[in-house]
């Protein structure tokens, strides 16, 4: 469970000043100063605010995890910029991201969410991107409640996020793959970003297979995110940098981006060492495939301008 305790505890390095963080600015310490650039490209952040309230029925840890506390994290661990997805405890309400976006401009980028159900989504994604959002995310489950994936309004959305020049973010099981082919083939201008490995087993090379199969498309990302979970070893996870090493193989360096999932990773790592297992145990990488998975992938998919 995160607490102000708890984060102390992992990190000696000082808070970030609040008049700091309203200007936006990092100014990391000295030795992370010698660290690789960093961009982390997936997190969530959300708190209790009569302002922003959660969506009726949602179940959000006991725990806030507001973007003070992220950007502490950040400056504590030589993370430069982050890229922000909208948690699903607001379902389709954006303003709380929106908010954070505004407050801190430059330190985040944005992704909302819409609802994939309504035929007036595209419409809200442009107003959305007008507002200052940088893509959208969609999350078709495994089972029938996610087969709109297949449906007749998902073409509209697609070709919205390629009208708007904005990411398509898929958070999907891996079996959901094959259902993405036709809407990447009807777009191929479109940056499509997989999270996490698309949750594929390490144990599944069939299954890793369908992913695997999205390399042909150049504009097809992968998040190499959620090691820890997938993993049957201990840290540094050398089974699932295994399954890294053949998405490597396949999409190179220059599609693939690093990510901590906080806080949601937080049931299995505290945020400094995942930080620290892909700056400091990925050696099967040559140093400009390394930049490219800490900050190149993401700078072309949501530029910070670094």
């Amino acid at each position: 469970m995160l607490t102000r305790r708890r984060f102390l505890a992992q990190s000696a390095a000082s808070l970030l000043a609040a008049p700091a963080c309203r200007a936006a600015q990092i100014a990391l310490p000295s030795a992370a100063l010698r660290q690789p650039l960093m961009i982390d490209a997936h997190v969530h952040v959300f708190k209790r605010d009569p302002e922003f309230p959660f969506t009726p029925g949602a179940k959000p840890p006991a725990e806030d995890a507001p973007a003070e506390l992220l950007l502490e994290l950040m400056r504590a661990n030589g993370v430069a910029r982050t890229v922000i997805i909208q948690v699903i405890h607001y379902r389709w309400d954006n303003r709380y991201l929106l908010s954070v976006l505004k407050r801190y401009p430059g330190m985040f980028q944005g992704v909302c969410r819409v609802n994939p159900e309504d035929p007036a989504a595209p419409d809200h994604l442009s107003e959305l991107t007008e507002e200052g959002f940088r893509g959208v995310r969609i999350s078709p489950a495994a089972d029938a409640a996610g087969d709109w994936i297949r449906g007749p309004l998902m073409p509209p959305l697609w070709r919205r996020c390629t009208e708007l020049k904005v990411p398509m973010t898929v958070l999907a099981p891996v079996t959901r793959m094959p259902d993405l082919v036709s809407l990447i083939e009807a777009n191929p201008e479109l940056s499509v970003v997989i999270d996490h490995m698309a949750d594929c087993p390490l144990d599944r090379p069939d299954e890793l297979k369908l992913l695997l199969d999205l390399a042909r498309y150049p504009k097809v990302f992968v998040k190499i995110s959620g090691m820890w979970v997938l993993s049957k070893q201990p840290y540094p996870y050398a089974d699932a940098q295994e399954q890294v090493k053949k998405l490597l193989a396949h999409f190179g360096a220059q599609r693939l981006m690093w990510a901590t999932n906080w806080p949601v990773s937080l049931a299995q790592l505290p945020y400094e060492r995942i930080v620290a297992l892909y700056r400091d145990h990925f050696h099967f990488v040559s140093r400009e495939e390394h930049r490219e998975i800490l900050s190149g992938t993401v700078e072309r998919v949501w530029p910070f301008g670094l």
